[in-house]
């Protein structure tokens, strides 16, 4: 098990996306300690964005979550407003997958690159806990996928949520640990 190709996910870290979740300066600092660690052991960093085309065509009025910010995006630059945070900024090599719903999964092509490259262990981090995290955790669980969390490498705007799902929910498919157990 531990021979296991691995792969960090870096998950909608985007400037447009932290700023609603209100973000922290020490998070952001997880997160690159996160990425500098896995870069020292040579695992592949992969971000994945949320993102869509001008106009939003992706986004039908079925979706709730999506179709209720329609309105507000129709007119911004979306390659813009998928920017990832500038203190945790792709190296040259690294992926970047844009993704169009909430999973990971759902409308990229990680699958894909995640085969292509024999990796079978992912470690997550991202915002929202209860959103990609949570959502990304569900399908790479059915995808056969080991996963581990990084706990404080993943942020939710409801505190409660967050903790719940790293003691109760996420421990049933993954392992949940620490920044600190990640960089050892």
């Amino acid at each position: 098990m531990e021979n296991m190709k691995k792969a960090l996910l870096v998950m909608d870290m985007q400037l447009s996306i932290l700023s609603m979740a209100s973000e922290s300066p020490e998070f952001i600092n997880h997160v690159a300690k996160a990425i500098q660690s896995a870069c020292e052991k040579q695992i592949p960093v992969i971000f994945v964005v949320l993102g869509f085309r001008n106009g939003l065509p992706e986004i039908s009025e079925n979706n709730q979550i999506f179709h209720a910010f329609k309105k507000h995006l129709e007119n911004v630059d979306m390659s813009n407003w998928s920017a990832i945070h500038p203190d945790l900024s792709p190296e040259k090599n690294d992926i970047i997958i844009t993704k169009r719903r909430i999973s990971a999964f759902s409308g990229s092509d990680l699958e894909v690159v995640l085969r292509s490259q024999n990796i079978q262990h992912l470690i997550l981090t991202g915002v929202a806990t209860s959103g990609i995290v949570l959502s990304t955790l569900r399908e790479a669980a059915d995808k056969d996928f080991k996963l581990s969390v990084i706990s404080d490498g993943c942020l939710d705007s409801d505190q409660e949520v967050h903790e719940v799902l790293m003691r109760k929910v996420f421990p049933k498919q993954a392992e949940v640990i620490s920044l600190e157990d990640w960089i050892m």
